[in-house]
């Protein structure tokens, strides 16, 4: 049960973390934003924008069951891009996609999140590359509704679990939803608003300050700084991906 306290009513712009953040914006029935900016959020918007249908699944889930379940292709680890498969959470392995191809892309953060809230109205992720069109189309469902939206900051996991938790804050995910947030006119809660602001600190110098948090630089000590780059692109892409029953495709609405 939510306790209304942290529920931050009556604001209709809300932040919050992770998967328990998913899980109670998604019992509130608000519109929800899942934003994981490396790399399943960015990964998403690319395979959306050039046609492709992504269903989300956990790291718990057999992705290959899942793939030959809905007729598609499993993604791989990155490293793993050609030998044993073609996408993965990099976002480049999707610019030479053809339209309609079926992607099963496991991440233990944002797709998790996403199979947690698929029950909503309005689910959408989002991340810095498709930032105001993600925010576009929630401004259009909140002017035609009541409902409030929830951006979730994805967060990582730390690789060794403890009783301290397993939440690891990544900024990136914290900027990619001040991101969102800034674009939207509604009435934001203090969180939101605190979360808004470290993206407009840093928005002169985006790309540069995130080049060097912890999980750009996990990814570009492994040979992957072209993904870190793709990444940290504001407003690449003027696609939303919304969640239809099990998967992400590309929404409809009306960007100006």
């Amino acid at each position: 049960m939510n306790t209304p306290i942290f529920s931050q009513h009556p604001y209709r712009c809300k932040l919050d973390w992770g998967q328990r953040g998913a899980r109670q914006a998604a019992e509130r029935g608000d519109i929800i934003v899942i934003v994981d900016t490396l790399s399943f959020s960015t990964a998403v918007a690319c395979a959306v924008h050039h046609g492709g249908i992504v269903y989300p699944c956990s790291k718990t889930e057999d992705v290959a069951a899942f793939a030959q379940r809905i007729s598609g292709e499993a993604s791989v680890n990155r490293r793993d891009v050609p030998d044993k498969g073609r996408f993965s959470l990099s976002p480049l392995t999707y610019l030479g996609l053809e339209s309609g191809t079926r992607i099963v892309l496991a991440s233990p953060n944002g797709a998790t999140c996403s199979r947690l809230s698929g029950q909503v109205s309005y689910l959408f992720t989002g991340a810095l590359v498709n930032a105001a069109a993600v925010a576009t189309a929630v401004s259009q469902v909140m002017s035609t509704t009541n409902l409030s939206v929830t951006v979730i900051a994805c967060g990582e996991q730390w690789s060794i679990p403890s009783s301290e938790g397993q939440l690891r804050v990544a900024i990136e995910d914290y900027v990619g939803a001040g991101a969102i947030l800034s674009y939207l006119e509604y009435e934001k809660s203090p969180e939101a608003r605190v979360c808004e602001g470290s993206f407009r600190y840093i928005q002169n110098h985006l790309e540069e300050t995130l080049w060097e948090c912890g999980s750009a630089r996990e990814l570009r000590e492994s040979g992957f700084e072209a993904d870190v780059q793709h990444s940290l692109t504001l407003n690449l892409y003027d696609s939303v991906p919304v969640m239809r029953g099990e998967y992400f495709e590309k929404a409809y609405f009306k960007i100006n």
